[in-house]
């Protein structure tokens, strides 16, 4: 496989991984931005409470609010082994009353009575929390309030964040971590039938043409392994085929052969003229037999059922093919004093065919008919337009026995006791023919009692029988 073909298991990985590690990528994000927010939630309380105690130290002098904090009362408020703490107090007017004056007002402007509000700010460079908190009091007997803001840096609040976000993102991870093993192997696992199935068709013998077996195969494999089944099977069939014809074509041409090769030395030594014209003679019967069986061969390798899928079947009329061709035969019939006839319907007989392999199916036929008739007997082509178009040919030959009239049509048998010279061939090629143009033969004795009737029955054109032929 090259590196960059589509690979099942790599991208089933990536569709069950890529959500997880969003997820774990969308989760960090909100992780990390609400850890944060808790953080702050923890300390701003405590933020709150040291403005309520600096308030606390706030006196009234004359009226006016001033801070009255010791430097030991300051220290216990305002230290933090962590943490610097800034404050600020100031009055309504903006006037300043104790604390560092480099706190600057809130940005949002003052709280509401009795209200409090937090923001992010910076003191002397370094960042902090703020907590602004509006107070009353009453001064001169009129009620007034202050600002109380307190500072606090960030050290305490960013490590209970981090151990927010560990405590939340580590676990998740190796949940994380855990799914991605799992998937893993269960994609392995779930694939494991697949490399198994390919194992055991790339260990199979190119001549093992059996169908895989699909026990193990996953649900969504088997109309694929079915599939590959069939194809074994018909190329089973093609290649049973190409044997077959092999072994019959060389078992048939070895004979003749021989015999050619018999004659020609029989000629060679030949001196006399008389002699050696009439062994040339016999060498061109031998070679007229061995093209006509060649021939053959052939017809029967063109029309093999496995061989004819793509065969299309156009309409013709059989009425006028069989006439056609019964006319070329008069002249071989004539020299065996043979009667051949044509008894038609009287118009056109329609059907779906091939006209090339009807004429050997008809030619065939003829010969048969020609060949094993006695001479001076009578063969009689008919074609009829009735339920079915039918061809038929009658003939005077010797009566085929019914317990012969399947076996006819096998390739290379041959009546016993029969001294006409032929192949076996002709009624097998007939029979593929046939079985191409889903038709029916029968093989019946000829009604005048003499001979036999062999019968084609054609489905009408338009609607062909898909049944197979019946012999």
């Amino acid at each position: 496989m090259r590196r960059n073909d589509p690979a099942l298991q790599r991208k089933l990985l990536a569709w069950l991984l890529s959500p997880l590690l969003a997820l774990l990528l969308l989760d960090t994000i909100i992780t990390y931005a609400t850890s944060a927010g808790f953080s702050n939630q923890a300390y701003d309380r405590a933020l709150h409470e040291i403005a309520r105690e600096v308030f606390l130290h706030v006196q009234l002098d004359g009226g006016q609010a001033r801070i009255d904090i010791s430097a030991g009362t300051e220290r216990l408020l305002l230290t933090d082994q962590d943490d610097r703490l800034f404050y600020k107090v100031s009055s309504s007017d903006d006037r300043l009353i104790g604390g560092d004056d480099a706190i600057a007002p809130p940005r949002n402007g003052v709280p509401g009575k009795d209200g409090a509000v937090f923001y992010d700010d910076v003191v002397h460079g370094m960042e902090v929390r703020m907590v602004a908190a509006r107070m009353a009091y009453a001064g001169n007997g009129a009620p007034g309030w202050i600002l109380v803001q307190v500072g606090e840096t960030l050290n305490k609040r960013q490590r209970l964040a981090t151990e927010i976000r560990a405590s939340v993102l580590v676990p998740q991870l190796l949940l994380i971590v855990l799914a991605i093993l799992a998937v893993c192997v269960g994609v392995r696992q779930g694939l494991k039938p697949l490399q198994m199935l390919t194992r055991a068709v790339s260990n199979r013998s190119h001549l093992d043409l059996s169908p895989i077996d699909d026990h193990d195969v996953p649900a969504e494999v088997r109309p694929l392994v079915a599939e590959v089944n069939g194809l074994l099977q018909r190329l089973d069939a093609t290649l049973n085929f190409q044997n077959r014809f092999i072994a019959d074509a060389a078992h048939q041409l070895k004979t003749p052969v021989a015999g050619m090769k018999a004659q020609i030395e029989l000629a060679l030594r030949e001196a006399d003229s008389g002699k050696l014209q009439h062994a040339v003679a016999q060498l061109y019967v031998s070679a007229d037999r061995l093209s006509r069986l060649v021939g053959q061969l052939l017809s029967l390798a063109r029309n093999e059922p496995g061989a004819v899928e793509n065969v299309k079947l156009l309409p013709l009329d059989l009425h006028a093919l069989a006439l056609e061709i019964t006319m070329e035969w008069v002249p071989e019939a004539l020299k065996r004093n043979i009667d051949l006839g044509f008894e038609g319907h009287g118009g056109r007989v329609m059907i779906d065919g091939d006209t090339h392999r009807l004429r050997e199916l008809i030619n065939n036929l003829i010969d048969n008919a020609v060949r094993y008739s006695q001479d001076g007997g009578k063969v009689t082509v008919h074609v009829l337009n009735g339920s079915q178009p039918t061809l038929s040919i009658s003939d005077d030959g010797p009566r085929i026995p019914v317990e012969e009239r399947t076996r006819i049509f096998e390739r290379f048998h041959r009546l016993l006791g029969t001294q006409v010279d032929g192949s076996g061939l002709g009624l097998a090629i007939v029979s593929e023919i046939a079985t191409v143009h889903h038709a029916r033969i029968t093989l019946e004795e000829d009604k005048d009692g003499v001979g036999n009737a062999f019968t084609v029955l054609f489905p009408a054109s338009g609607s062909p029988d898909t049944s197979g032929s019946m012999l």
